[in-house]
């Protein structure tokens, strides 16, 4: 339909209309095209070896972010741009090229893949990010930021403006917040700089410390990095809290650590505190009693993935009193076969009980091999939950430590308020006076030692669930196993439960000043000071 100007309009004015209404759509139609259309110059420095210059060209490339400058980065970070001897850049698809300005199809000839380093890859990778922080996907946005949280580039600045104007999600806009104030801590106004440290601080991010150290450091010459006084006053602010916040988490690290390792002693010496209590019998074997738990749980796993694999998510369920039937079964073979026939005899016992240990891991060896095997944790225990920035508790330590306590609840339990519990107490005390009112001492020993060895089993089943399980496990706790005994008071539940958390607390807060084996030494040590004192 065409267009007819009002009569009242002279046909001169009708001629002046029209040519500026021509060069105004003109206009409009040329100024994407001379705004964001590329030229030789911008992708030349690709085809060169100055890697100063290709990453100027790449951050013009992204401050453009018009369909053919995104065209080029693709292929950039796909590797599917090359260079020809005339510095021109060419674009890849299958077996033809086209030229990345013109975008006509040419021979590749000679042309050469463009060569980028590590910075200038990342680099690229982020601008992708960064082009996606469009997207009308929230999960594309989303893990934009994460990605380029990790890896800002100033470069990216225009992009990131333009997406924080457009964010309407108040939990993604925050983080935008966030992902501006790093891209702009070098931005020319120092108010830009000043609000972008102080957003930096207030996110509590341990790994911004590195972005922020730099704004207080000096030059060569003894002049700051950052000329403007209160920007290196609010990021040492910031560097102080960030320290501050690290020092705790590290102290609450040190100390669930220390539990962590406290429970697995525990668990260890548990029935180790009963056996040698009860008959005063060294079982150098007790840590194979670990061991068979653990090898337990490994063959519950195994089924369960075999027979029953929906169910797999609760096979400790069953793997908890396998574990403890397999090891109390041999502790009650041992001490019927061996260990009734050489009480009273310490040093017999402490050789034997060596010897014995040596021939389960010799068997355990011929029976599942030599190699480690994996236990894998079910889904419930796997991951963790963040308490402080830096520090992530991991639930299968957490559930470790909870079992331990369960264990110890039931063996409290079982000494205390059963039939079997009040004999194991009165043999302990006075095994002579006992025997006299009727108690059969020699069939107690058995079940207290089957009992000690159960639990000793039920650590074995925890062990498995932060690490790989094998023939030797149970030579790495035996001696702290009776270290926690010694130093808990022989045969005492609670003394036991105290040493073995002690010595956890204890070992892990001197191991990251002197080391692990220094760290064993300082704590034997300890312990024989303070049994002398005591």
């Amino acid at each position: 339909m065409a267009f007819s100007f009002p009569t009242f309009v002279r046909p001169g004015a009708r001629r002046a209309i029209a040519g500026v209404a021509l060069a105004l759509l003109a206009f409009l139609a040329g100024a994407p095209l001379a705004a964001f259309a590329l030229v030789p110059a911008d992708v030349a420095p690709l085809a060169a070896d100055d890697f100063d210059a290709k990453s100027a060209a790449i951050d013009k490339l992204i401050a453009n972010h018009d369909k053919e400058s995104v065209a080029v980065l693709k292929a950039l970070s796909e590797d599917s741009a090359l260079a020809t001897d005339a510095g021109a850049v060419l674009l890849q698809d299958g077996d033809t090229a086209r030229d990345a300005v013109t975008g006509k199809t040419v021979a590749a000839g000679d042309a050469q893949p463009v060569t980028l380093n590590n910075l200038l890859r990342s680099k690229v990778a982020g601008a992708l990010s960064g082009l996606q922080l469009d997207s009308p996907d929230k999960a594309t946005r989303e893990a934009a930021i994460a990605a380029l949280l990790r890896n800002p580039d100033p470069a990216i600045k225009p992009l990131v403006d333009a997406a924080r104007a457009k964010e309407t999600d108040p939990a993604l806009k925050k983080r935008l917040d966030t992902l501006w104030a790093m891209t702009a801590l070098h931005d020319a106004d120092p108010a830009r700089r000043l609000e972008a440290v102080q957003l930096v601080a207030a996110r509590h991010d341990l790994d911004m410390n590195e972005l922020l150290r730099p704004l207080v450091a000096k030059k060569p010459d003894g002049s700051f990095n950052e000329a403007d006084e209160r920007i290196r006053a609010a990021a040492q602010s910031g560097i102080d809290e960030l320290d501050a916040i690290q020092r705790r988490s590290q102290i609450a690290g040190t100390l669930f650590a220390g539990l962590s390792l406290g429970s697995v002693l525990l668990l260890a010496a548990l029935g180790l505190a009963i056996t040698y209590g009860l008959i005063g019998v060294i079982n150098m074997a007790h840590g194979e009693f670990l061991m068979i738990g653990a090898y337990a749980t490994y063959v519950v796993q195994n089924l369960f993935q075999r027979y029953a694999p929906g169910a797999f998510d609760w096979y400790p369920l069953l793997a908890v009193p396998a574990s403890f039937a397999a090891a109390g079964l041999v502790g009650i073979m041992l001490e019927r076969l061996v260990l009734k026939h050489l009480y009273g005899r310490p040093l017999e016992t402490l050789l034997t009980t060596f010897g014995i240990s040596l021939i389960l891991i010799q068997a355990t060896r011929m029976l599942f091999g030599a190699q480690n095997v994996q236990v894998v944790n079910p889904a419930w225990m796997s991951g963790g939950v963040t308490v402080l920035p830096n520090l992530i508790l991991p639930y299968n330590r957490l559930a470790i430590l909870a079992f331990s306590l369960i264990v110890v609840g039931i063996a409290w339990t079982v000494l205390t308020k059963t039939r079997l519990g009040l004999f194991v107490r009165a043999v302990t005390q006075n095994r002579r006076m006992a025997a006299c009112v009727g108690v059969k001492t020699a069939r107690v020993d058995s079940y207290a030692f089957a009992f000690g060895a159960g639990i000793a089993g039920l650590g074995g089943c925890a062990l498995s669930q932060i690490g790989n399980v094998g023939p030797d496990l149970g030579q790495s706790y035996i001696i702290d196993s009776f270290m926690a005994v010694v130093l808990g008071g022989v045969g005492q539940l609670a003394g036991t439960v105290i040493g073995g958390f002690g010595l956890g607390l204890v070992s892990k807060a001197i191991e990251p000043f002197w080391g692990a084996v220094l760290a064993k030494i300082a704590v034997l040590v300890m312990i024989v000071l303070f049994i002398q004192k005591r």
